[in-house]
């Protein structure tokens, strides 16, 4: 008896130390030390967008200080209900969620004035996990589409790390790219303009869901509504949730 209550545990101490691998690897929350500015508290004033989406909702700080062409384009389409009911098209394995097309399309999407509008690079905001920005057709060609970069935590990027060091990239990004992952390779191919605040356990179980041949989930995975926001006092939203 001793010894079946012994295996019993040795194989509960497994599966345990299994879900805490899997944890540390997809987190529901970012655990980062960093002044840059895409990780600092929401505070009130704050600009935030609410995505409830079928596997649940996820929260966004968004930075109109640093793309204002961006949040405005993002907030007019939410506020007229484009994105409700939209899929979220393509995932790519352990690096990003693309969505924001109603027509379920792999392009750029419609912007708000139904024309592309200009990038918006900054050494601000970089692609770390988490990042939300803009799907590009190419140099200033923005539309409507988003992703969202759901890289694991503990990918080895190592090699990434020092070429942007060879390069002169400021050490303080190189430092959080190295805490949390991200895909580096974006930074000033596509604009920046959120960070996942809460909710990144459910980008993440989206970007882990069964997907076609084209990485579309195939069940689909809707957007219900997007709600665009100014945060007011009380609001326990931080960023890196």
């Amino acid at each position: 008896m001793k010894k079946l209550r012994r295996i019993i545990f040795s194989l509960l101490f497994i599966f345990a130390l299994a879900g805490c691998g899997k944890s540390s690897k997809y987190p529901s929350k970012l655990d980062v030390t960093t002044n840059e500015e895409q990780f600092r508290a929401v505070a009130d004033g704050d600009t935030v967008a609410e995505i409830k989406t079928t596997k649940g909702t996820i929260k966004i700080l968004l930075f109109p200080e640093y793309a204002p062409l961006r949040v405005e384009n993002f907030r007019l389409l939410s506020d007229s209900g484009y994105y409700d009911g939209s899929l979220f098209s393509r995932v790519v394995k352990d690096t990003l969620v693309r969505a924001g097309s109603p027509e379920g399309t792999q392009g750029t999407g419609k912007s708000r004035w139904g024309i592309y509008f200009t990038d918006e690079f900054t050494d601000k905001l970089h692609n770390y996990t988490g990042r939300v920005g803009m799907v590009s057709g190419g140099e200033d060609k923005n539309g409507s589409r988003f992703y969202i970069v759901t890289t694991p935590t503990d990918r080895d990027i190592s090699a990434k790390l020092d070429e942007m060091r060879g390069a002169g990239w400021r050490e303080e990004v190189i430092n959080v790219y190295s805490q949390i992952g991200g895909a580096p390779s974006f930074d000033y191919r596509y604009t920046v303009f959120g960070q996942v605040c809460e909710g990144l356990d459910i980008a993440y179980e989206i970007a882990n869901s069964k997907t076609d041949e084209s990485g579309k989930p195939q069940k689909d995975i809707k957007i219900e509504s997007v709600t665009v926001y100014t945060v007011q006092s009380g609001d326990e939203t931080s960023a890196g949730e």
